[in-house]
């Protein structure tokens, strides 16, 4: 029996190994599962089938060093946070801020200044 877990997917596309580990390390710092899981697409529709295939409705896409964060029901492209070579601390706080989004948790900052 095959027993799907409640977790986040993070759909990347040759992402940065190094980006992607602060968003992973975002994520868990929160308490939540997730998984990483090659795919093919642009960074929009990662984002958007990462997000309707969880069962938490929350997904993020990778492509290259571009990643977007997406939420069940959101049309596709019209994500939540989108960045375009971005600083560790901001892939680490888009990982939170999935999380977070389904905790119902005040987002962390994300663009601009790191706080």
């Amino acid at each position: 029996m095959v027993v799907n877990r409640p977790t986040i997917f993070i759909y990347c596309q040759d992402a940065d190994e190094d980006l992607l580990r602060e968003v992973c390390a975002g994520i868990e710092e929160e308490g939540v599962l997730f998984q990483v899981l090659q795919h093919e697409g642009d960074l929009d529709t990662l984002a958007y089938e990462a997000a309707n295939e969880s069962m938490l409705g929350a997904g993020i896409g990778m492509t290259g060093k571009r990643l977007a964060m997406q939420m069940q029901r959101l049309p596709r492209g019209q994500n939540v946070f989108e960045l375009n070579a971005p600083a560790f601390w901001q892939c680490r706080n888009l990982g939170a801020n999935s999380a977070r989004a389904i905790k119902k948790m005040p987002f962390k900052v994300v663009y601009g200044e790191k706080q």
